[in-house]
């Protein structure tokens, strides 16, 4: 499903008249049969795009965490969070913030559902909009909001953390890379320009001096390549908030403690989804189908399918449940399962050691981020003593040299 932007003719008593209408519908014939249908003329359509700030508006926890609470406190005094949604539209008043929730509108008037409005608006993560459909499911929607303020809230906290770790030591090696950068030139012509006098010191000077320019030029181009990719990274992961896969991703999650700590996520959110699902008594396989799509893990999305799949085939659920890439105590928790009642208190069982094991390795993370920098500095500075080695080398040359001449 996307949202179209289309230019229809409409026949009137006055002549043709031209006007612009939205469509939420999966394919440009979508839009021609619906506009056919209304008895129009398509003259253009073209897929709508938000602009650079209201993709920044739309993407921020603030606007986020305003619309949930908007949905449950109006949720409170008209029949249902959809029609809930729809008066939060109809009361907007500002055209950036109209455009942002335009998919939203088109989407439930057409009759879906208040999940599949906010899924159009894509701007949820997949964690925030499992929490949402579970509790959806289970007919809980107003008690799964607070749950998912919650985990928005947690997860800015979590990358407040990480980023004030990273910002601060990237700092630190953007320091070092400025001294390396902007005084390499300089240090390095004023060895070039005084080499030792003595014919057997200058080979082993001209070696020492091209170790030095080789090792600067290294942390140089490496420092500069980090830092464009994470910045990349970050502003990457920003603008493609709410989409299942992209290239930058798939990059990211190869990073082996980066990728474990994403997955750990992604089995974190889905879990408990499915456990909320299951104790709203909602049927199993539309519970895991729906898990399969609360993640934006491949891995994580590919466990339910494969686990529904089975399922259907008539293997026993904890048979279907007990697969890699679970552990191997949680496949001992699913593989003794015996009554489908317990399903669901393992599945928040499992959903807790995976939120543990992912704040262990965000720490891993920040340490070791910790222990590079300090390689990366130990280097920068030695160096800079080696630097210091030449530099008296040359010095004791020159020295002699006047001496000599002296004498």
């Amino acid at each position: 499903m996307q949202q179209w932007v289309a230019e229809i003719a409409y026949e009137s008593a006055g002549g043709p008249q031209k006007v612009v209408e939205s469509f939420y519908l999966p394919t440009e014939d979508d839009v021609r049969t619906e506009v056919m249908r209304k008895g129009g003329y398509v003259l253009s359509i073209r897929a709508h795009k938000r602009s650079p700030i209201e993709r920044i508006l739309a993407r921020s926890t603030w606007w986020q965490v305003q619309l949930l609470r908007g949905i449950m406190f109006r949720s409170t005094s008209v029949s249902s969070p959809g029609v809930a949604l729809w008066k939060i539209i109809e009361a907007e008043n500002n055209p950036m913030r109209q455009n942002i929730l335009a998919p939203a509108r088109e989407a439930l008037s057409r009759g879906l559902g208040v999940i599949d409005a906010l899924k159009a608006l894509n701007i949820f993560d997949y964690g925030t909009l499992a929490i949402l459909a579970g509790s959806e499911k289970a007919n809980k929607l107003q008690e799964g909001i607070p749950h998912a303020i919650h985990s928005i809230t947690q997860k800015k906290k979590n990358a407040r953390a990480i980023m004030g770790t990273m910002g601060w030591l990237g700092f630190d090696v953007v320091t070092i890379v400025q001294s390396l950068f902007w005084g390499k030139d300089m240090v390095l012509g004023w060895f070039n320009d005084n080499r030792p006098t003595d014919a057997a010191k200058q080979a082993e000077y001209d070696h020492v001096v091209a170790n030095l320019s080789l090792t600067w030029d290294i942390l140089i181009y490496l420092s500069f390549t980090i830092g464009g990719f994470m910045a990349w990274a970050i502003f990457s992961f920003y603008m493609n908030k709410g989409k299942a896969d992209w290239p930058t991703a798939r990059i990211v999650r190869k990073i082996p403690l980066i990728g474990g700590y994403l997955r750990d996520l992604g089995f974190s959110d889905s879990m408990m989804a499915a456990s909320r699902m299951l104790k709203g008594h909602v049927p199993i396989n539309n519970a895991l189908e729906q898990a399969s799509e609360s993640t934006s893990s491949p891995e994580v999305s590919r466990y339910w399918q494969e686990a529904n799949d089975d399922l259907e085939r008539g293997i026993g659920l904890g048979n279907a449940l007990d697969r890699a890439p679970l552990t191997r105590s949680e496949r001992m928790e699913l593989a003794s399962l015996s009554d489908l009642d317990q399903v669901a208190t393992i599945l928040e069982s499992i959903a807790e050691m995976r939120t543990s094991s992912a704040k262990t390795k965000h720490s891993l993370i920040v340490w070791l981020a910790f222990a590079l920098t300090g390689v990366f500095l130990f280097i920068a500075f030695g160096s800079a003593i080696y630097a210091l080695t030449v530099m008296n080398m040359s010095m004791d040359s020159m020295m002699g040299g006047l001496i000599e001449g002296a004498l």
